[in-house]
């Protein structure tokens, strides 16, 4: 099992950021690591069940159900796929007057048999700078900031 947490000042508001973190076929044009973000089904306005395809060291494939509540966070839990678990949210606080956001990403994954230890380890530890740096300038360059 692996668990991290890391955090990022990002220079857009919570709102912002939310609507990067949503739009979940955009993903792999900004995640050269993702391949695929695929909304197989939506449940109301703030709840998604999204299947990932993922290309690290092999492909991945796995299926993900990510709750919104309202601005200020996004949960997900594993539906199917690879791990035998993939829990996480993002959480997101207001700075700056408003006008920037504090974005703390949590994730707690278990390997399935067929995910190698150096596969997890590079989703969990070594890549996650990179992609809360990715999804900052996401949100960043979106927002014209």
């Amino acid at each position: 099992m692996a668990t991290a947490r890391q955090e990022i000042e990002v220079g857009v508001p919570p709102a912002a950021l939310m609507a990067v973190l949503v739009d979940f076929a955009h993903y792999p044009d900004f995640l050269p690591w993702m391949k695929s973000g695929e909304v197989l089904r939506r449940d109301g306005p703030d709840t998604w069940e999204v299947r990932f395809g993922v290309e690290v060291i092999r492909p991945l494939v796995y299926t993900l159900r990510l709750e919104r509540e309202g601005e200020r966070a996004l949960r997900w839990s594993l539906v199917e796929g690879v791990f035998r678990t993939n829990d996480g949210a993002w959480t997101l606080q207001p700075t700056n007057g408003g006008r920037g956001t504090l974005a703390r990403y949590d994730i707690d994954l278990q390997v399935g048999s067929f995910v190698p230890g150096n596969v997890l380890r590079s989703l969990v530890g070594r890549d996650l700078p990179d992609l809360l740096q990715r999804f900052r300038a996401e949100a960043e360059r979106r927002a014209g900031a």
